[in-house]
């Protein structure tokens, strides 16, 4: 399937993600901060990054505009994995350049699911028009 970067210094939800990902047939990569999730979407372009807002050192948020900034990353999607999940706290998220974001703690159906929908969207957007356009409506739908 594909291959997800997650930023996570809570040992518990490292694990606990890394479970769900690697038995949804997806290979996973970890960092606990977001210096080193950094080289690593750098270095092996990962279709996908789960990435935690409350990091020590640099934030989730910061890192993820850096990554949205850098041309090698740009365009690998983003969800934010948050305890933050009050008014505002969505709006913030996106501004920072996140695709999405997954409240903690998730229920793992929901989790999937959101997963699922992001490689979806990422890959229709690699896609070309055309393809998208002639493309029976079935083989778009995951």
């Amino acid at each position: 399937m594909a291959k997800i970067l997650v930023v996570e210094d809570n040992p518990a939800n490292l694990a606990l993600a890394t479970f769900l990902l690697q038995s949804a047939g997806h290979a996973v990569l970890s960092a606990n901060d977001a210096e080193a999730g950094l080289t690593l979407a750098r270095e092996l372009q990962p279709a996908l990054i789960l990435m935690d807002i409350q990091l020590p050192g640099m934030d989730g948020l910061k890192a993820t505009a850096l990554l949205k900034r850098d041309q090698a990353t740009r365009t690998i999607r983003v969800i934010a994995l948050t305890a933050l999940a009050m008014s505002g706290d969505e709006e913030r998220i996106r501004a920072a350049g996140c695709d999405g974001y997954i409240a903690k703690p998730f229920a793992y159906r929901e989790f999937l699911a959101t997963i699922a929908a992001q490689l979806a969207s990422a890959d229709s957007a690699r896609l070309p028009a055309t393809a998208v356009a002639a493309a029976p409506r079935s083989s778009l739908v995951r």
